[in-house]
């Protein structure tokens, strides 16, 4: 019991690594694996688990995923945009109409995944 808890922090800080990249690559997403992170911590630590929900950037998309299964309007326009921007340099880059295909075909998924999720609800700023 004990070594899958110390696996799944150590899966969560890498995932959390990721989300950081994510932050500063254009073609990685960050909300994704900052997701998974949290599920890890929600079954390893409690302590990491409530940093990341009290961290005041993140912390409302994953409350939002967790609780509605939803992300907000502006991640999910980025994410696709980057997902569509990402695939046509690829294929550009690769010029092979083989490896143009194959990107295609790994990106469909998530892509179609992402594109059905639902959009958080936007709450009104307080005091109004």
């Amino acid at each position: 019991m004990r070594l899958s808890r110390i696996a799944l922090v150590i899966v969560g800080l890498l995932f959390v690594g990721l989300g950081i990249l994510g932050v500063v690559l254009p073609v990685l997403p960050t909300t994704p694996f900052l997701i998974v992170a949290a599920a890890c911590f929600a079954k390893s630590s409690p302590m990491l688990h409530q940093m990341l929900l009290d961290n005041r950037i993140f912390g409302p998309m994953i409350r939002d995923w967790q609780a509605h299964r939803s992300i907000p309007l502006r991640a999910k326009r980025i994410a696709l945009v980057s997902m569509v921007l990402a695939c046509a340099w690829s294929c550009y880059v690769l010029q092979s109409y083989l490896w143009g295909a194959l990107v295609i075909a790994l990106i469909t998924g998530p892509f179609i995944f992402v594109w059905r999720l639902p959009i958080s609800e936007q709450k009104p700023p307080e005091g109004r």
